[in-house]
């Protein structure tokens, strides 16, 4: 074991427990280990020299270079003659929390749902739209601006949303903010009465509702969409829904159940559209937002998560006269306003007609990588019912009653997939289905290929 052979180094807490029967160098061992594995020392760091952890914890030298060497052995730890011993780059191992959000470890097929390509992320445009932006912008922007966003900006998206939505996008009703996660977060604080949210549905905004003190109604959800009946009969006053393309089954609110749902909220109750993925469709015609039809009783949300990155957090809700101002409170207490980088480069992109563009690109890509997960279940896993696949970047599966999903779930893990099991959508999850959530836009067909045949093979 190499030793930097330094009289000082990094301080790391680990607790030895002297009257433990356990040795003192096993402990060590697994202190050390839980530490890297759970993030707490990260990959890459300077572990502290045998001589100066030894001083530290007062016990032998020889103690902590045998704690060293078996983690090194396990590869937790690399040294070279002369050097530092390192931490090695390993996955984290999540919270053992199920309702808390969890830092998802690297897998070399990732099936999770709600990513677009980001290899494809257009990295060149995005910049030429940044420095353009750079170029025309005043000073005073760069100061702190109006919470709800630059006019710029919410004049550019009022202007794709109406162009492309249907919405009835007035940029004085725009609100920009982090993502349609943020977004709901928001509402949360501004609204009055019980929430209710499909059932099932997307699991985060069931959290995040409930993290701001809403505890959301579940209203089923069938072929035609969302239970209207179902939430006449609750006391909700407002409703969360994806109508375009119902996350999670990707069904298609029906016209009939647009009809009833506008109508329920005629007395003031209000509907919160996720238009989360409508820019993708593809064995179907387009649905235009409700909001463009009730502008006074529907909220609008949508961000660039599914089209551009989700990492770039930049999001946007078209809200009814009564809640502008309440939305733009909450907002400028919340940050003072998102990121005006990120504004001034999305709304030259919009302008310079890039962002088109880029869904044009995607467009044309996604539907070979929908081919390619459907033709892979169709032969690896036939027992599977499809749901969905006529839009958007996922598609959800069923599995018979009784289908071992979590053990299909905990065996691709191993095999470094990373699947999302159905159940976390419903309100109740032991009433879930067996199933899964599939995304495919950031897969090759050549991992969708690889990665259901492995399926298959597990669930044989």
């Amino acid at each position: 074991m190499a030793d930097s052979g330094t009289s000082s180094g990094p301080e790391l807490l680990v607790e030895l427990d002297r009257n433990s029967k356990q040795p003192l160098h096993r402990q060590l061992a697994d202190g050390l280990r839980d530490a890297i594995r759970s993030g707490r020392i990260t990959p890459g760091s300077r572990m502290p020299s045998t001589r100066v952890l030894s001083a530290d914890l007062e016990v032998s030298r020889r103690l902590v270079v045998e704690a060293y060497g078996q983690l090194t052995a396990e590869g937790f730890l690399h040294s070279s003659q002369g050097t530092s011993t390192r931490v090695a780059a390993v996955d984290p191992v999540p919270s053992g929390n199920s309702d808390s959000v969890r830092a998802r470890p690297r897998f070399d097929i990732d099936f999770a749902p709600g990513s677009p390509d980001l290899a494809s992320f257009p990295r060149q445009a995005w910049l030429r739209a940044m420095r353009q932006g750079l170029a025309e912008i005043e000073s005073s922007a760069f100061g702190y601006a109006a919470p709800h966003g630059l006019p710029a900006a919410r004049t550019a998206v009022a202007d794709y949303l109406r162009r492309t939505r249907g919405v009835v996008a007035d940029p004085r009703l725009i609100v920009l903010c982090s993502g349609a996660t943020q977004a709901i977060a928001l509402l949360a604080r501004c609204l009055d009465g019980p929430v209710a949210m499909e059932d099932p549905g997307f699991w985060l905004h069931r959290m995040v509702l409930r993290h701001n003190g809403i505890d959301p109604q579940p209203i089923p959800v069938d072929d035609n969409g969302v239970d209207v009946a179902a939430l006449a009969d609750s006391d909700a006053a407002a409703v969360l829904t994806t109508p375009a393309h119902q996350s999670p089954t990707g069904v298609v609110l029906s016209a009939a159940r647009r009809t009833e749902l506008l109508e329920w909220a005629q007395p003031g109750r209000l509907i919160i559209e996720d238009d989360y993925d409508a820019e993708y469709r593809y064995d179907r015609a387009p649905v235009g937002a409700l909001q463009g039809v009730a502008p006074d009783r529907v909220v609008y949300l949508g961000s660039t998560s599914k089209t551009l990155a989700p990492g770039l957090r930049i999001g946007w809700m078209v809200v009814p006269a009564h809640l502008v101002e309440p939305v733009r409170t909450a907002k400028s207490l919340a940050d003072t306003g998102s990121s005006v980088m990120d504004q001034i480069a999305f709304s030259q992109f919009l302008t310079s007609g890039g962002y088109d563009r880029h869904l044009r690109q995607m467009r044309r890509r996604y539907p070979t990588r929908r081919t390619a997960l459907l033709a892979a279940l169709s032969r690896h896993l036939p027992q599977a019912e499809v749901l969905g696949a006529a839009a958007g970047v996922h598609l959800t599966v069923r599995f018979p009653a009784g289908f071992p999903i979590a053990e299909l779930t905990r065996r691709a893990a191993e095999l470094r997939i990373r699947l999302e099991p159905l159940a976390p959508c419903y309100a109740d999850a032991d009433t879930a289905p067996p199933g899964l959530i599939l995304g495919y836009a950031n897969l090759t067909e050549s991992q969708i290929a690889t990665g259901v045949q492995l399926l298959g093979e597990i669930a044989r």
